[in-house]
């Protein structure tokens, strides 16, 4: 679905290099333009280890000078005079100039490098993930642990949402995932019965006691996190509900607000911005799909009786 860019005929002998980099790896992709099309194209990828600091400048001077040997015949031949770059390296070539542009045809190829460094990245993922599927789960659950600050991978995770028309009929659903997917055996839904009328705390406050208080009683495992459809108001009385069994501080706790990427923490009054590409908003969004999904569906039930 992206439009196509047809680049300038009057484009010769230009090499792009763009470096895309991640916490194990970094990829750099390098294309060689002629006339206005590209002849030649290549990612490279350097494994990266904890301990090793290599910074994104370093990277692409070694891109650079591998790229150079590898297509030594090729810079004989036409001669490049000018490497467009979206990382400027920590040294200087004699044979040609690198640039960073800001506009133009020139930024429009540095943009094409840069999808094919991303793609190359999503590719490799999926790769590893077809050999070892256990991965791609350690990955998202290590993301959302980053992500919200938990202290340990969020094996369990339980979203809440409340559902009513002008207050009648008042529901609840609680949905829950393990290990980032769907366990649809431990889904519940509850009726209002404490809480008044069109109050969405008190009724948030009465399903969360009521959900943790049974949890305790059986013995059962708790989450390791708790997420709640709403804003500050929803945390607050879910954070009070925790806080009365005794649970706060054990279950972490988020708020989402109506803006997706809007993520509420227990005393903080400004939300948190999630990238709207994290892996960890794609659960969190599919985690609220569900218990809205759930809580309507009940809801409709309950009236048609």
């Amino acid at each position: 679905r992206a439009r196509s860019v047809i680049v300038s005929p009057s484009i010769h002998n230009i090499d792009v290099f763009s470096i895309v980099k991640d916490e194990d790896a970094a990829f750099v992709n390098y294309m060689h333009m002629r006339g206005g099309a590209v002849v030649q194209c290549l990612t490279l990828e350097y494994r990266l280890r904890e301990e090793d600091e290599t910074l994104p400048a370093e990277l692409m001077s070694m891109a650079i000078q591998e790229v150079r040997t590898r297509f030594a015949a090729t810079y004989r031949a036409d001669r490049v005079t000018e490497v467009i770059v979206n990382v400027m390296p920590d040294v200087e070539f004699s044979e040609f100039d690198c640039v960073m542009p800001q506009r133009g045809d020139k930024r429009k190829l540095l943009q094409i490098s840069e999808k094919n460094a991303h793609q190359y990245r999503d590719e490799r993922l999926k790769r590893m993930e077809k050999l070892n599927p256990e991965q791609r789960t350690t990955r998202t659950l290590t993301t959302l642990m980053r992500d919200f600050h938990l202290q340990s991978l969020p094996h369990h995770i339980e979203c809440f949402d409340n559902s009513h028309i002008s207050g009648s009929d008042a529901v609840a659903s609680c949905v829950v995932f393990r290990d980032g997917k769907p366990s649809k055996k431990d889904y519940r839904h509850f009726n209002i019965k404490e809480a008044p009328s069109g109050d969405d705390y008190a009724a948030m406050r009465e399903v969360i006691r009521r959900r943790y208080r049974r949890l305790l009683e059986e013995n059962l495992t708790l989450p390791q996190l708790l997420v709640v459809d709403g804003g500050k108001g929803q945390l607050s009385a879910a954070i009070e509900a925790l806080e009365e069994l005794g649970l706060h501080g054990t279950i972490a706790a988020i708020g989402m607000a109506k803006q997706l990427n809007e993520v509420y923490f227990p005393g903080d009054q400004l939300p948190f911005f999630i990238d709207k590409n994290s892996e960890s908003l794609r659960v969190i969004q599919r985690l609220r799909d569900e218990a809205h999904r759930f809580a309507i569906t009940f809801h409709r039930k309950q009236r048609g009786k």
